[in-house]
């Protein structure tokens, strides 16, 4: 608390010292003539800002605060000039010569010194072919954090993202659960999640589950953009995940990166990566491989993952890029347990007949064209053809296997196309320019989903085992299709205010066709009805979402923002049909809507302080959620109310011996501070459920952190908090299948280091360093049901060798 408390006041001084502004002036002119260059323009780069000069290349930049600034001039048919200007106390002139340009006109590429980080940064103004002004994000380096990345341990990982809530139920890391905001971190479903800017879930509109997670050793940075994600990137809540993975150096036309990692109960990961830039050609590829025995009994795993990139850049203003991404993985699943089983020994599995397979082959192909020095155009085709497999008992955990009877069997085929194109375009407006935005989407999506009996054994045979061999509970197509138009633009009303309204129109259709079989009992458990129910189901809808993002940065190093942004979720396949023997679905269930907002400050110098803190407020109109159905251990999945949640999300980090000493101090002691406080509200005509807090929303998630760093040598303690949580609309505190429930609060402490000697790299760490029992899940089904614990004290050790 008290180096948080420090750190609070030395923003406070900062901040006031930021009242104080100066201006940077200069003239443009030709290096071989000396005349001056007119309408040239300054880009103070860190903030994406511009500045045009006047007929006689003058340009001024007022109301900057003190510090070190990156500026680039340049125009069309010349060169481009970069200067960098630290302002103490008074005003700054500053001059550029700019040489004319023979023949093609080419981009401007600004390119410096990399920004020091610790680990955390955002997202600019303008990025790419898309507008992130006044949006909420974060963008985790990879490279500067100290983390045990073999397993993808997302608590490490994701340390520094304010206000995420974490399922810890896969120790290997296969899969990514994480939500934030009082949604579920169900495979991180509530998030469209995205690698090098394509989607990558089973069905983005339809099944958005995310069963394929990359490997954070291929990682470059992982964006996180919060709710006004909804206009760029479609229906949901969370907003939006990107994946950007690594690319091979463009200095030299071979690099290689093998990596071995060794771990508690088994683990084993190999991960070698090769890259290089080769005249127009750059690549990069990796094959990762990773077993393990798990810490519980029955939690094997055995997982291939590979990838490959090919960008091909014929001219200045064409680059093609393709993409190709492979996974494969099966998994032995211990299943759930009681909260009973839970006390006894967590360690235990009363399920030894529960796997899990994926199969995932995910491809793109992008074109960026620039149309000019103001116009980019950018096209992302991708495709996905995937296989899900789940087979076990999915019987209450209360109740023991029956090795007598056949496991359920749920098999999933995914084959989906998409494209998104966007244009964007710069233009001068009055005496300020803006950015325009404008994209189109259309996706199709088409799942083939069978269940039915497997066999009585235990292995891994993912065969339908029926009399007919084919699946005899249910079998649906769900066919799922897209069409979206939207904008944005940027309207900079000031050089420090700037004004991004936006707007998105969907067109979504949903069909499921097929049959389910229909079993009813009598009270002494005779069959009664045993019969083939056919079903087609068909829904279109028309969709119009708007927002508006506000921005005002009175410095370079600070900026206040907020936004409104309206949402919208189409229910998805599980809510067209499930056959579970815990749950039902209520065949009349309509789409989610809603609003989210945000208000916030935030700012950075570079290496020394980072700081975000704001508020947010999200509405959500007939959650879909699970209703008890009276009498029985029952639920119904069913639209149960409105909900509302609004919170605080705050994070800063200072280094404190830079701080003290200054900015060149040759060692690194920074701290941290990551506090999210949560409060949600159900409004419900039921009134087991109206007035309750709602579901996976713990009222504070905490982690405080230090990091010291020397030369190459690196470590890093995190202490991480979960407060108490529900996991259903009731608010259920204790129920004898165990899937629904309180998640008591938790806490977990890991420590992590790393030393690099040339061209070798050691790390190693201990998660859970403390040893605590303790659990984030109850699952409906798989992979439980029932309490699924998290991991205990393990260690992990890699090896690194660049050439």
């Amino acid at each position: 608390m008290r180096i948080t408390l420090t750190i609070a006041l030395v923003l406070c001084s900062y901040v006031a010292a930021l009242a104080q502004t100066f201006t940077v002036t200069g003239k443009i002119t030709s290096t071989a003539s000396q005349q001056a260059v007119a309408q040239a323009e300054v880009l103070l780069t860190n903030t994406g800002v511009l500045f045009k000069a006047d007929a006689q290349g003058n340009y001024s930049i007022p109301n900057l605060a003190p510090g070190t600034y990156t500026l680039t001039a340049y125009n069309v048919g010349w060169g481009s000039a970069t200067q960098q200007v630290t302002i103490s106390n008074s005003n700054i002139a500053l001059n550029f010569s700019l040489k004319p340009l023979e023949g093609q006109l080419r981009e401007v590429n600004v390119k410096g010194e990399r920004e020091k980080t610790f680990g955390i940064t955002r997202l600019n103004s303008v990025e790419g072919a898309a507008i992130y002004e006044g949006k909420k994000s974060e963008v985790v380096v990879i490279s500067d954090i100290t983390a045990n990345k073999a397993t993808n341990n997302s608590r490490q990982v994701f340390a520094k993202v304010a206000g995420l809530n974490i399922w810890e139920s896969d120790g290997a890391g296969l899969q990514l659960g994480i939500g934030g905001r009082g949604l579920s971190p169900n495979r991180t479903s509530n998030f469209n999640t995205r690698q090098n800017g394509y989607d990558i879930s089973a069905d983005a509109l339809g099944y958005p589950e995310s069963y394929y997670t990359p490997p954070v050793e291929a990682l470059d940075k992982i964006e996180v953009v919060r709710g006004a994600a909804s206009l760029q990137y479609g229906t949901q809540f969370g907003g939006m995940i990107n994946f950007v993975m690594k690319e091979g150096p463009e200095d030299k036309p071979f690099e290689l990166t093998s990596r071995q990692t060794v771990g508690s109960w088994g683990l084993f990961n190999t991960f070698n990566s090769i890259g290089g830039t080769k005249g127009k050609l750059h690549y990069f590829g990796f094959y990762q491989y990773k077993r393990g025995n798990g810490w519980r009994d029955n939690s094997e795993f055995n997982a291939h993952t590979a990838f490959a990139s090919l960008h091909y850049k014929p001219n200045e203003k064409l680059e093609i890029g393709f993409n190709y991404t492979f996974m494969d993985y099966l998994a032995q699943q211990p299943g759930g347990l009681t909260d009973k089983d839970f006390e006894q020994d967590a360690q235990q599995s009363i399920r030894d007949r529960n796997w899990f397979k994926v199969n995932w082959n995910l491809m793109a192909l992008t074109f960026d064209y620039r149309l000019g020095e103001r116009t980019k155009l950018n096209i992302r085709n991708f495709g996905l053809l995937a296989q899900r497999d789940a087979l076990g008992f999915m019987g209450k955990i209360s109740r023991p296997d029956d090795i007598t009877q056949p496991r359920t069997l749920l098999q999933d085929q995914f084959n989906n196309f998409g494209n998104e194109t966007r244009l964007i375009h710069r233009y001068d407006l009055g005496s300020a320019f803006s950015t325009l935005l404008v994209g189109a989407r259309y996706y199709r999506g088409f799942t083939d989903q069978q269940q039915g009996d497997g066999t009585i054994a235990a292995d891994a045979d993912f065969r339908f085992y029926s009399e007919t061999g084919a699946p005899n509970a249910s079998s649906y197509d769900y066919l799922s299709r897209n069409v979206a138009f939207f904008t944005e633009n940027i309207f900079n009303m000031t050089p420090e205010f700037s004004l991004t309204p936006g707007v998105r129109y969907e067109w979504i259709n949903t069909n499921a066709d097929g049959s389910y079989r229909a079993v009813v009992p009598d009270q002494a458990g005779n069959i009664i009805r045993d019969e083939v129910v056919p079903e087609d189901r068909s829904n279109s809808r028309n969709v119009l979402l708007m927002g508006l993002g506000l921005s005002y940065k009175p410095s370079e190093q600070m900026e206040v923002y907020a936004n409104f942004s309206q949402n919208y979720r189409a229910i998805n396949f599980n809510d067209m049909r499930v056959i579970n023997p815990n749950q039902f679905v209520d065949q009349n269930l309509k789409d989610e809507s809603g609003y989210s907002t945000d208000l916030g400050f935030r700012g950075n110098i570079s290496g020394v302080l980072n700081y975000d803190a704001s508020l947010f407020y999200l509405a959500y109109k007939d959650r879909i959620n699970f209703q008890n159905i009276p009498g029985t251990t029952n639920r119904i999945r069913t639209n149960v109310g409105d909900s509302r949640n609004f919170g605080l999300e705050t994070f800063i980090e200072a280094d404190l011996l830079k701080l003290y000493y200054g900015k060149e101090h040759p060692t690194s002691l920074s701290a941290f501070s990551n506090v999210t406080l949560v409060n949600t509200k159900y409004s419900s005509p039921l009134k087991d459920i109206d007035g309750n807090q709602v579901e996976l929303a713990p009222p504070v998630i905490a982690k405080f952190g230090l990091s010291f760093k020397r030369n190459d040598f690196k470590l890093a303690y995190q202490y991480a908090y979960t407060a108490e949580q529900y996991t259903d609309a009731p608010n259920s505190l204790l129920e004898p299948t165990a899937v629904v429930g309180v998640i008591p609060a938790y806490w977990v402490m890991d420590l992590s280091g790393s030393y690099t000697y040339k061209r070798v790299t050691l790390e190693t760490g201990i998660n859970n360093l403390t040893d605590n029992r303790y659990f984030t899940r109850r699952a409906t089904g798989y992979p439980g049901p029932g309490i699924i614990p998290s991991d205990a004290r393990n260690y992990y050790v890699t090896l690194q060798f660049q050439l």
